[in-house]
């Protein structure tokens, strides 16, 4: 299976989930290759750190950042269980090209006003697609959510008018996350009891959930 994460707003956090669910994925023993598609290249640099501190390889990782995308991606999924697409912002050719290189596309949203306007472009990007996929399926993922804030709690209302499911599963703004960012690990290799490596397990167990 093919999961891009997308977003036309920067900043949302796509790269820190998508590293995250290639390791959970890895650590269950699937074969997981994670696509870059951002031309700032930030997964291709956490692996480089992890390799840097001699931390063991959990996934194949490959700069794939053109148009070309969606013939590419394909070939690759042959190779593995899984392929995790980190997506650009702000680059529409891109996104088009992996949305139509994947079978289920993950949109990371932050509870804020500005990222759940900023959505609308995605979807629209996404329905797009959807008119020669038919089958692509999508979801909103609620990161870095703040639970002591108003829109924090608001978020999954706000998220109801969308044409778009949101993700059960959330993850929240947590410190470890950017911890393991700046080393290059996992949350769960860092913290393996944290509140943050249960809600990237829960995550990726509703997103195996889409292969049923």
């Amino acid at each position: 299976m093919i999961i891009a994460l997308l977003n036309q707003k920067g900043g949302v956090g796509k790269t820190t989930l998508a590293t995250h669910i290639a390791g959970e994925l890895a650590l269950r023993g699937k074969t997981v290759i994670l696509l870059d598609a951002d031309p700032q290249g930030s997964a291709l640099d956490w692996t480089q750190r992890r390799a840097q501190r001699g931390l063991p390889r959990l996934f194949g990782a490959v700069g794939l950042a053109r148009e070309t995308l969606h013939q590419e991606a394909p070939q690759l999924a042959q190779r593995a269980d899984h392929v995790i697409i980190d997506g650009p912002p702000r680059i529409a050719a891109l996104a088009r090209s992996a949305l139509m290189a994947a079978d289920r596309v993950l949109i990371p949203v932050q509870p804020s006003p500005f990222d759940l306007w900023a959505s609308a472009e995605m979807v629209s990007l996404l329905q797009e697609a959807q008119v020669f996929k038919p089958a692509l399926r999508a979801a909103f993922a609620i990161n870095r959510r703040v639970s002591t804030t108003i829109i924090g709690r608001e978020v999954r209302q706000a998220l109801a008018d969308q044409p778009l499911p949101a993700l059960h599963a959330e993850v929240r703004q947590r410190i470890v996350f950017a911890d393991s960012a700046a080393g290059g690990q996992l949350a769960c290799e860092l913290a393996p009891d944290s509140a943050a490596s249960r809600e990237v397990s829960c995550l990726v167990d509703e997103l195996l959930g889409w292969e049923t």
